[in-house]
């Protein structure tokens, strides 16, 4: 158990990381995180040895919110309103973390610890969309690399107004969802551009094939 100083530093500099992280992505540095935290370099090193670290551990509660919603999606006896749900709900929690949205779609060494979370979301995301599809709510041509371009679209809602970002997340997953949604006007969509591999490499063979 650290020491209650220690404690404080160590919470210190989560917090200062999660905030500057949130606003700016992951190209923050670590003495960027030290200045917000007001501790030396030794205190934040002493802490957390590599950027790895402290990015795991500011993730952490993102990543488990990020798989309780596909869990929750997972489990909805309505396959299409589930995948609903997670469509909105992760743009919902992406749009809040610049951060993390990078965290999770880097395929960078620096991040790796995201790696086998994405590949067991993806399979996860990808039997979802399979039910979604037999039971007529999901478009026929659907993949699992469309989904990955909404999160990465998602993205730029970082632009927006911290006070505005939400509604805009709502909107923007609804506009998604139609955009997915089958129907008889629905038009051919040109062919993938194969994310999923590049995301997570070896793990998403079984995911994307």
């Amino acid at each position: 158990m650290l020491r209650s100083d220690a404690q404080e530093n160590r919470d210190r500099v989560l917090e200062a990381a999660r905030e500057l992280f949130a606003e700016h992505g992951l190209g923050v540095t670590m003495r960027d995180v030290a200045r917000r935290a007001e501790v030396g370099p030794a205190t934040l090193y002493r802490r957390f040895p590599t950027k790895r670290s402290l990015i795991d551990a500011a993730f952490a509660d993102e990543l488990h919110a990020c798989e309780q919603i596909v869990d929750d999606g997972c489990t909805d006896p309505d396959p299409w309103r589930g995948f609903c749900a997670v469509i909105e709900r992760l743009n919902v929690l992406n749009s809040r973390n610049q951060g993390f949205v990078d965290a999770f779609m880097s395929a960078s060494p620096e991040v790796a610890v995201f790696a086998d979370h994405r590949a067991g979301l993806l399979r996860k995301l990808a039997e979802l969309g399979a039910r979604a599809q037999a039971a007529g709510g999901l478009r026929a041509d659907y993949e699992i690399d469309d989904l990955l371009l909404v999160l990465m679209a998602g993205r730029g809602l970082a632009a927006a107004p911290a006070d505005k970002r939400e509604a805009a997340a709502r909107r923007f997953a609804a506009l998604a969802i139609a955009a997915l949604s089958a129907s008889e006007t629905n038009a051919p969509l040109p062919r993938g551009a194969r994310l999923a591999p590049h995301l997570v490499g070896r793990a998403s063979r079984a995911v994307t094939r």
